[in-house]
């Protein structure tokens, strides 16, 4: 199936459809005035066009899954950030992230608030249009400059018409991974996580917690954490369960997954590939079997999970101060 994606650049426009051989340069109105970019005309590929995007430029095809929740993958590295909606890709922009001495900060986020017109209360009112909360410190996705390179104070610079499209087709509590190859991304909970507990440490390691009216609705994540042996399930961005888990096997390096449905056989995860995992299609049986759950927090699960629901397996630990590799810890202005 053909599937048609627009490239796009701040200040004009230049609709491209790609088929599985090549992209096909689609009518241009000469009355306002757009060009053709040499780069995009020759491109054989989505993934040689997404190389060759240019500072401000993206490519957008929110057709090819027009609904389902959506998840975001930044790449430090390549400078571009990755739209699923579903678990199928929908968007690829390029970006402009934090420069040295303000780094951005890699880990699996959620987004906390979200303002059209938003200005820097750090940064001399400086504009921050369709601004997406990722930490209370201060770190955002939002339109901005982009020069080709890291140049923020530690925020996702964005083209301006690619926030306003993403700003569209997101909603507070939604995945946001922030990504920097070869480095295993870091978990980066919101404050709400693993804070406040009502029991010791101890207990939670041996005994389910199990409060889905925290958050009543939203989207829910899973985050399991191979160091820990914990799951973590947020919804809303909202922390409403935890529980031990068993993991049979080595997990190296983070894992994303969506649930593309739930039948009478069980639920169907799919892969959702990122920088140094390219697999795709259903998760197997056999690797579902690899992560082993409580029985009743497995029955709990069901009851909230949805299709589009994400779960993110890492490496790294949820908690300050335990062995394993760091915690990103949030720290800040209050969100009131």
């Amino acid at each position: 199936m053909n599937l048609a994606f627009r490239i796009c650049a701040t200040l004009n426009e230049v609709r491209l459809c790609s088929t599985r051989r090549s992209l096909l340069v689609a009518a241009a109105s000469s009355m306002l005035g757009l060009s053709i970019l040499p780069a995009f005309a020759q491109a054989q590929s989505i993934a040689e066009a997404a190389e060759n995007l240019l500072p401000g430029q993206f490519l957008w095809a929110p057709e090819a899954a027009p609904e389902g929740p959506v998840i975001v993958v930044v790449s430090l590295v390549k400078q571009r950030v990755y739209v699923y909606r579903n678990g199928v890709l929908i968007g690829i922009s390029t970006a402009s992230t934090g420069t040295a001495g303000h780094e951005t900060p890699t880990g699996v986020f959620t987004i906390l608030q979200k303002k059209v017109d938003h200005k820097s209360n750090l940064y001399n009112d400086a504009p921050m249009p369709f601004m997406q909360r990722l930490t209370w410190s201060g770190i955002a996705m939002h339109a901005g400059n982009l020069p080709g390179y890291p140049a923020s104070h530690g925020c996702i610079r964005l083209p301006l018409a690619f926030a306003q499209r993403l700003y569209a087709v997101t909603q507070i509590g939604l995945t946001v991974i922030i990504t920097e190859s070869p480095d295993v991304p870091r978990f980066a909970p919101t404050p709400q996580i693993l804070q406040d507990r009502s029991r010791s440490s101890f207990d939670a390691a041996f005994a389910p917690i199990w409060q889905p009216d925290r958050a009543p609705t939203g989207p829910v994540s899973i985050i399991v954490s191979v160091s820990d042996q914990r799951a973590v399930v947020l919804r809303n961005g909202i922390e409403i369960g935890i529980a031990p888990v068993s993991i049979r096997g080595t997990v190296s390096s983070l894992q994303a997954f969506t649930l593309s449905s739930i039948d009478q056989r069980g639920t169907h995860w799919m892969f959702l590939p990122m920088l140094g995992n390219t697999r795709t299609g259903e998760v197997s049986k056999e690797d579902r079997d690899r992560l082993g759950l409580p029985e009743v927090f497995r029955r709990n699960l069901l009851t909230v999970l949805k299709p589009g629901s994400t779960l993110v397996v890492t490496p790294d630990t949820l908690q300050s101060g335990s062995t394993g590799a760091p915690l990103t810890v949030l720290t800040g202005e209050d969100p009131d």
